[in-house]
């Protein structure tokens, strides 16, 4: 059946979660292989509507086994908290496992996002302050703990040790706060390590299996590309990739075992966070479509910058993400517009440019707009693409000539059967 990979194809927050729920029904493996609990996905289907922050989307699946795989970071008390709340709704044990060598976000990650934060004061990067930076920051320092590492005291006092004796130093002479305490990180991260220990496990020999017996895989990725640490607008990125070609390293599955890719965008622009950002909107139209799309951060809460769709980051997205077909999400909430827009190109001291460039000019880009006929209908329950009023199939056909990929879902409501999919 093969692996396919779902990822973001914009800032973030473009529906991903909606799209791994609709395709994990029949799924035997749901991977989340980057990031931590700085972003969510939000899922409504039979069991209700949740914001999944570390678990995979395919929890609500009783026949998927679900893995947070090694390219992740886990804060195990969210998860706990996560795996707790989601148990209350289904009828059914959650078929879990975490990667051994995932790393762990403790408390003093957390404090050391916020400390770096304070001090950045108005030059911030807009952090989540869930400690992402600072756990991947250690991960390549060498100086991190794995989720393995918890089960074991009197080793995890050793790597505990090692990094805070670093840590406090920058803790107490640069943040002028008071030293971590080595005693209670260890009791904390024993402690949630035997909350989660029937967990814990070693994902590699098992998706070897499911490749070997031909299972369906999906790689469900967090955020966009356009907040990828390679290619994403840097620094207003998060400290993983969450492309389709870092899923092979985060879950040891091989690359040219993913055959699929889905890129997932929605029929507007948002953005959450810091960084240029070149079609977003500062009038009524971005509050309409804020307070009717329900644009605002599942795991931080915090309201959505606006904007037109933007072609030109797109069909970046799709390019650096390897997109083999899109989904486009939320046409519904563009339903009652007059008229709409699609940037098409970047005007960057007065020359036009299609290409996607890198920040320092994101921050002087200027867009440049075609405009594109609305539609009045409400588009919720229809099921075909033919159905769709004429203008939403133009505002659609030109998105997908203007990205040059394929649009094979249309999304036009949250619940899962509220998918147009196109042959």
């Amino acid at each position: 059946m093969g692996v396919s990979a779902i990822c973001g194809i914009n800032w973030g927050d473009e529906g991903k979660g909606r799209m791994v729920d609709y395709l994990a029904t029949d799924a035997d493996f749901v991977i989340r292989f980057q990031g931590g609990n700085n972003a969510g996905h939000t899922v409504i289907n039979n069991y209700g509507k949740h914001a999944l922050h570390h678990l995979p989307s395919g929890v609500f699946n009783k026949n998927a086994l679900n893995i947070i795989s090694n390219g992740s970071v886990v804060n195990p008390e969210a998860l706990v908290y996560e795996i707790e709340d989601i148990k209350k709704s289904i009828d059914f044990n959650i078929k879990l496992l975490i990667s051994e060598r995932s790393h762990v976000i403790f408390p003093f990650h957390l404090l050391l996002d916020c400390y770096e934060e304070e001090r950045l004061s108005d030059k911030k990067f807009g952090s989540t302050k869930r400690g992402i930076a600072p756990v991947y920051s250690d991960k390549y320092m060498k100086v991190g703990v794995l989720m393995s590492d918890l089960l074991n005291k009197d080793y995890l006092y050793k790597r505990l040790k090692s990094n805070l004796d670093f840590k406090n130093q920058i803790i107490t002479k640069i943040y002028h706060k008071p030293q971590i305490k080595v005693d209670e990180m260890v009791d904390w991260g024993y402690s949630y390590g035997q909350k989660l220990k029937d967990y814990i496990g070693n994902s590699i020999p098992i998706l070897k299996d499911a490749l070997k017996n031909d299972k369906k895989i999906l790689l469900e990725g967090q955020l966009g590309a356009l907040r990828d640490i390679e290619f994403g607008i840097y620094p207003y990125t998060t400290s993983s990739s969450p492309i389709a070609g870092y899923a092979s390293s985060g879950t040891s599955i091989p690359p040219f075992e993913i055959k699929n890719v889905l890129g997932v965008m929605k029929a507007y622009s948002t953005c959450v966070g810091e960084g240029p950002f070149v079609t977003e909107l500062f009038d009524d139209t971005a509050d309409k479509i804020r307070e009717k799309g329900k644009e605002y951060g599942a795991s931080t809460g915090r309201p959505r910058r606006i904007g037109w769709f933007d072609a030109v980051a797109s069909k970046y997205g799709c390019l650096v993400s390897s997109a083999t077909e899109v989904a486009i999400t939320l046409l519904d909430v563009l339903s009652g517009f007059k008229e709409l827009k699609i940037c098409t190109e970047y005007k960057i001291q007065g020359n036009k440019i299609k290409d996607f460039p890198t920040t320092q000019y994101l921050e002087i880009a200027k867009p440049e707009y075609i405009i594109m006929k609305g539609w009045e209908e409400d588009v919720t329950s229809i099921k075909k693409f033919k159905n769709l009023p004429e203008n939403a199939q133009k505002y659609v056909l030109q998105i997908e000539k203007l990205i040059e990929t394929k649009i094979k879902y249309i999304s036009v409501g949250p619940e899962r059967d509220q998918l147009i999919i196109r042959d």
